[in-house]
């Protein structure tokens, strides 16, 4: 039998760091019922670029280049059946890259209404390859690889497609493959060195590409990719962060009705702009409830507090668990360990604060689109299975509450600016994203009241020499880790024997990868200098120079 949570003070409040999508997945296993039902996204009225992902590393970045020229896109299967797409009102279609070879056995290729829907179609790489190899063309692997800088040149036929573009631009290659004859009724656009054909089209809005537009290297990308959306497509720029909170609210308030609302707080952005956006539908219909683990940062649940007082205005119930979490973490050292008794503790403390609030008919999650994507299903192992309004992989098919969210299809960046139309403040909205299990993870060997004193101190520091040279909005993500690693050292005229900090700073776009930051060597003295002074029990700092891959951002 599960065991009842260990006592904890809540009150209402008058007036998730974002929660992991696990700890909201192991809420709703909890929950037995009706059919969930997932929030519909997308309005007739929106246009959509459809791009069919084959496997490419680089496909989320196709479509952050598309969402950040204001036209919505979506990443869907290679298999996806027209009936499921149709509904998004398509204005075309991008055919992604992929680590395939288009004449191997199973190799994904694109279905059927690709070329029978009278829809423009931009194939990208292998996405070029496939489309050429559908439509009756020849591809075959090619006598020298390519891969890194290029130079493309036009033909003297001129297209959309490379409308204001320099005759000779500088791209990136990432292919062995190549075209060697192209379907009927193309012809060649542009060649490379290597690649006599690396552009295609037959003047109808079908084309093909043999570089990377998404890419930084690729000097003219965006304007390719504005050609193709505005030119070729005829989209227009109406993804826009009011737009979306328009329509948004809009859905929300059809689908809760009369009915009443919870959302985990924790104060980080997605959470806090879901619950604003519930908020801005259904008023008091929505009550958050925000659980104190004892596992925050110096003083969070204090800031966290005020600023949704302040900003938010909404029904806000405040529990404190901190005995209860500390209780359970007792003697758990193995990091995935600690994540479950953490996760577990939560559902715990915030089933039992949702059923004292009474009726309650749905739940807030802060699902964002890379965890949609990221959501693989047996059916396709080739890459994300995305199927519109399908809840992530992971939920059960029965649940009691059923499910609004609200940014299930934007990237992190996205979810800033709807805070920042919504009216959130730069401290909420820019705040660097937080670990669900909190400071359990960024302390190596088991958690203790001592040990999170030492590493909140550290972290004050690091916090306050970060933000106080600037560099707070530069980095993805910045923080101190207290190691499991004791150092010799002297103070004064005495030998210590102390614990050793670790400092990490990453810079990234989505945190899919990583790269360590590159801070000052003066701010990195300062903040040696302060932790080893004011931190009792520290005589080292140590600096992470570890990407991602072949590390995490995370220590555990």
């Amino acid at each position: 039998m599960p065991q009842e949570p260990k006592p904890t003070t809540s009150h209402r409040v008058t007036a998730s760091d974002d929660l992991e999508v696990s700890a909201y997945l192991e809420i709703a296993k909890q929950k037995a019922g009706q059919e969930s039902q997932a929030q519909a996204t997308s309005s007739v009225s929106r246009e959509t670029i459809l791009i069919i992902d084959f496997g490419s590393q680089y496909s989320r970045l196709i479509a952050r280049r598309v969402r950040e020229s204001k036209v919505y896109c979506e990443i869907i299967a290679h298999d996806s059946p027209w009936e499921d797409v149709a509904k998004l009102n398509p204005k075309g279609v991008i055919l992604s890259g992929g680590p395939a070879s288009v004449y191997e056995t199973d190799a994904p290729l694109a279905p059927s209404w690709v070329f029978d829907a009278n829809l423009p179609v931009l194939g990208i790489c292998y996405g070029m390859q496939a489309l050429v190899h559908q439509l009756g063309g020849k591809v075959e692997a090619g006598k020298k690889r390519e891969f890194g800088h290029a130079v493309l040149h036009q033909n003297a036929s001129s297209d959309p497609l490379f409308h204001g573009l320099d005759q000779a631009l500088p791209v990136w290659m990432s292919h062995g493959d190549r075209i060697v004859q192209p379907p009927p009724g193309f012809y060649a656009l542009a060649y490379t060195d290597n690649s006599p054909i690396a552009a295609i089209g037959n003047g109808q809005g079908m084309l093909g590409i043999q570089f990377h537009p998404e890419v930084v290297h690729t000097a003219q990308g965006k304007a390719i990719i504005d050609n193709f959306l505005f030119r070729v497509c005829g989209c227009s720029r109406t993804w826009t962060p009011t737009n979306f909170v328009t329509e948004t609210v809009r859905e929300i308030q059809d689908q809760v009705g009369k009915g009443n609302v919870i959302c985990a707080l924790s104060g980080g952005v997605d959470s806090a702009v879901a619950a604003m956006l519930v908020h801005k539908a259904v008023g008091d219909q929505l009550t958050c409830i925000f659980v104190n683990n004892g596992l925050m940062r110096r003083e969070e649940p204090e800031r966290v507090l005020n600023t949704f007082q302040k900003y938010l205005k909404v029904n806000l119930v405040y529990a404190d668990a901190v005995e209860s979490f500390m209780t359970a973490l007792e003697g758990v050292v193995d990091p995935e360990e600690k994540r479950k008794v953490v996760g577990e503790e939560f559902i715990r403390v915030f089933d039992f604060e949702a059923g004292r609030i009474g009726k309650v008919d749905f739940l807030t999650q802060g699902t964002l689109y890379p965890d949609v994507i990221e959501s693989q299903t047996e059916e396709n192992k080739i890459s994300a299975k995305i199927k519109t309004h399908h809840n992530v992989g992971g939920l059960p098919k029965n649940m009691k509450l059923k499910l609004i969210e609200p940014l299930r299809y934007l990237f992190k960046d996205e979810v800033r600016n709807v805070g920042l139309e919504l009216g959130l403040p730069d401290e909420m909205v820019y705040r660097q994203p937080f670990p669900g299990p909190g400071l359990s993870i960024r302390i190596l060997g088991e958690v203790t009241y001592e040990k999170l004193e030492v590493l909140r101190a550290a972290d004050w520091v690091v916090m306050d020499e970060i933000k106080g040279n600037n560099l707070y909005r530069d980095l993805w993500q910045s923080f101190a880790v207290l190691t499991g690693t004791r150092s010799v050292g002297v103070t004064g005229d005495f030998r210590t024997y102390g614990y050793v900090i670790a400092v990490r700073a990453v810079t990234s776009d989505e945190a899919m990868t990583a790269d360590w930051a590159r801070l000052p060597y003066d701010t990195l003295a300062r903040i040696s200098n302060r932790i080893t002074n004011e931190v009792p029990g520290v005589n080292r700092v140590v600096f992470d120079i570890t990407s991602k891959p072949p590390g995490t951002i995370e220590w555990e």
